[in-house]
């Protein structure tokens, strides 16, 4: 019986222990589950508690402030005194007497939970009322270098008990200053130094600072730099190495770099294929942009290259002043004189970002596309008595049609005229010889019109084909039969595209639709505008 009874207590101790286990367990997890969300949630300050004693010696107090709980995440605290004609309290808990009294010190925590307190502390050992400041002169001196300067103050009368000061500026975008009176310029301007008396006298101190000689650090573009880079030093682009301007949009390889270097005095700048005129309209744009004085100075390096290039009679030569081979004749082809003329009556109209440039371009723009304008109109080509287009390109001399390469011929061009006839619509209150000339030469693409054939790219050459309903034009017209003609590189003219050589079939455009718009529905804007 005695042995049931000892069996029986045995297997009760045994369930105590396991359920003591489980419960023990549970309570752990709890815990741990409590610590997580406690360490995740943001703790704020539950009670603050000012340390330090009265003040005897009428001298200063540093006091502490005590923080919980201790894991309290923001345990930041703002000083203040209740009576500051008594003692005034810093950013750090330094309590400076001014008079024999008693001041309630307050900190309050910056981590929003509102929670605050305060202390009473007893001022004596003061013998007699504070000395305050009366004035407060600033000592220091203009800014010329960009560096930091070192300011200091003279406090009158000399005795002034508290000579400590706070220092600020009007504008913090040119400059900032430390607690120390140590002047930091951030950008050259003018401001104004303030050294405001700590003591609650109110007195402060001005002094008036010029900084200069920060240099500005302006936004670059990788297009625009490589501009840069290959300007020539007469102000000009040569075509090459970036015929397609494609190579500007990259970094340039020390290979490149070095080249463009040492070829800045090369005299093979050209307006030809939009370049100078295409360049400069890039950093124009990216002038506006940035600000960047430099490309503003690469531009106004570039306008003075073209008004040096024209012609006195008021054409612009393909190169300049590389004048060898064609070079020098007046060249309309690829649209290289109507591009200048763009611009030149852009500049005089402050169109497309030209409002940037110096007033004084205006002038001179004006003038260069009113003789650009006189060129063309005496450079028309005469067919049969009858005005009719113009040819690529023109002797500066003798204003004659001239051939350039050997397979561009003098002659009427269906494509180049296109440009030329937009460049005379611009004119505003046109007179009665520009108006003629438009006519004639829309009466000319009128006449050219080749009807119901197409050209159609095989892959490895061009051929013309049937195409009933179409309407194209030829690049050249011969300037006797005003019939279209086609030439390969022997310089002999054919009367179809068949008969050139394959190279010359497929590397030049030969047909196009290039007056299409400018008779279907620009011709009658513009005689609406006018009144034609």
């Amino acid at each position: 019986m005695q042995s049931i009874t000892k069996n029986k207590t045995q297997r009760f101790h045994k369930v105590l222990k396991i359920l003591f286990l489980s419960i023990l367990a549970f309570n752990f997890s709890c815990s741990n589950e409590s610590i997580m969300e406690e360490l995740e949630e943001n703790i704020l300050v539950k009670q603050l508690i000012i340390y330090g004693g009265n003040i005897t010696n009428g001298g200063s107090a540093q006091l502490t402030v005590g923080v919980l709980p201790n894991n309290a995440n923001n345990k930041a605290v703002t000083w203040s005194v209740l009576e500051t004609s008594i003692a005034q309290v810093s950013e750090t808990g330094l309590l400076t007497a001014i008079s024999n009294g008693e001041v309630i010190v307050k900190v309050v925590a910056k981590d929003g939970s509102g929670v605050s307190a305060e202390k009473k502390i007893i001022i004596y050992g003061i013998a007699g009322p504070p000395v305050l400041a009366e004035s407060i002169t600033i000592n220091g001196s203009n800014i010329i270098d960009g560096n930091p300067l070192q300011l200091s103050v003279t406090i009158l009368p000399n005795e002034t008990d508290n000579k400590a000061v706070i220092w600020s500026v009007s504008d913090e975008s040119i400059a900032t200053i430390n607690d120390e009176g140590l002047l930091t310029p951030k950008e050259n301007g003018k401001i104004t130094v303030s050294a405001s008396a700590t003591d609650g006298s109110g007195t402060k101190g001005e002094l008036e600072i010029n900084i200069s000689g920060i240099a500005p650090v302006y936004q670059t573009i990788l297009e625009a730099e490589n501009m840069l880079l290959w300007q020539r030093n007469n102000g000009g682009w040569a075509k090459e190495p970036y015929n397609d301007f494609s190579g500007y949009k990259r970094i340039q390889t020390a290979g490149e770099i070095a080249t463009a270097h040492n070829t800045k005095d090369n005299t093979d700048t050209t307006i030809d294929n939009n370049h100078t005129v295409g360049e400069l309209r890039v950093l124009l744009n990216s002038y506006k942009t940035t600000n960047n004085p430099n490309y503003l100075e690469a531009v106004n390096k570039a306008l003075d290259y073209l008004f040096e290039a024209q012609y006195e009679n008021g054409g612009w030569p393909q190169y300049y002043p590389d004048k060898s081979g064609y070079r020098h004749q007046i060249t309309f082809n690829d649209n290289a004189m109507v591009n200048v003329m763009n611009l030149m009556w852009d500049i005089s109209k402050g169109k497309n970002n030209t409002n940037l440039l110096d007033n004084a371009y205006i002038d001179k723009a004006t003038t260069a596309f009113d003789k650009g304008i006189d060129v063309i109109l005496k450079t028309q080509n005469i067919v049969k008595g009858i005005k009719t287009a113009w040819c690529a390109q023109y002797d500066e001399v003798t204003l004659l049609a001239e051939t350039a390469r050997s397979y561009e011929l003098a002659s009427n061009s269906g494509s180049e005229s296109v440009g030329i006839v937009r460049t005379l619509m611009v004119v505003e209150n046109p007179s009665s010889e520009i108006i003629q000339a438009v006519k004639d030469a829309v009466k000319w693409f009128e006449d050219v019109r080749l009807f119901d054939i197409a050209t159609k790219n095989t892959g490895n050459d061009v051929v013309v084909v049937s195409s009933p309903g179409n309407i194209i034009w030829a690049r050249f017209y011969d300037l006797e039969t005003n019939l279209p003609f086609f030439c390969g590189r022997d310089g002999v003219k054919k009367s179809t595209l068949a008969e050139i050589e394959q190279e010359r079939r497929t590397g030049y455009s030969w047909y196009g639709n290039w007056p299409k718009n400018l008779i279907a529905s620009e011709y009658t804007s513009w005689k609406n505008k006018n009144g034609l």
